[in-house]
């Protein structure tokens, strides 16, 4: 079954003004678009799924990417993005996987975001009301390094995924975490004299 079918997209939005007690110097906005769809692989298994996913990641793509880049105002106020999926229990996760981890998808956020970098993701098996977690990063490939943009958002629908769906999400946020104080990786790496991987820089 290769027919796309939104049952509902829904829109979560926060803005923080405070944290930690200190008033923001401007509200960080965070922001996510998740799309209820019926699973298109049902509870059977399905040696091929490359026939659905192009059905389905361009289509849930242009029913998310606008209406998130809206909420946000606009590209140039994304600076960091992430994915979700989760599929009910009638379904594989394989099957989340499948509808997030395509160019078909991924690509047209990153276009609609104005980014280059890797989307960080979520994808899992759960019951309705679970909670939708995605995990963002610097949309910047330059700025994959900024421990700033590290930043994870988490909202709940109440029915969804009913067991034979499955819910796509985008999220964003209009900066870094709120007095983000910690540093950064390649800073830790000058100051360690290693490499990302521990190892020693030469010189």
């Amino acid at each position: 079954m290769s027919e796309v079918v939104i049952r509902k997209i829904v829109d979560f939005v926060e803005d923080i003004l405070i944290e930690g007690g200190k008033p923001a110097e401007k509200p960080l906005r965070m922001a996510a678009c998740a799309a209820v769809i019926r699973n298109p692989w049902g509870r059977d298994y399905v040696e091929d799924l490359q026939p659905a996913i192009h059905a389905h990641a361009a289509v849930l793509g242009e029913a998310l990417v606008p209406r998130l880049v809206a909420l946000m105002g606009g590209p140039e106020w994304i600076e960091a993005f992430g994915k979700c999926a989760v599929v009910g229990t009638e379904g594989e996760v394989e099957h989340a996987a499948g509808l997030i981890h395509t160019l078909h998808f991924g690509n047209v956020y990153r276009t609609g975001a104005g980014a280059d970098s890797f989307l960080p993701f979520t994808n899992k098996r759960a019951g309705a009301g679970t909670a939708i977690t995605i995990p963002m990063t610097h949309k910047s490939q330059d700025h994959k390094g900024a421990r700033t943009h590290f930043l994870t958002m988490e909202f709940t629908i109440p029915d969804a995924p009913a067991a034979d769906e499955i819910v796509v999400a985008l999220g964003a946020t209009s900066g870094g975490r709120v007095h983000a104080r910690i540093g950064d990786r390649f800073k830790d790496m000058e100051y360690m004299g290693v490499d990302q991987a521990g190892r020693p820089l030469t010189t």
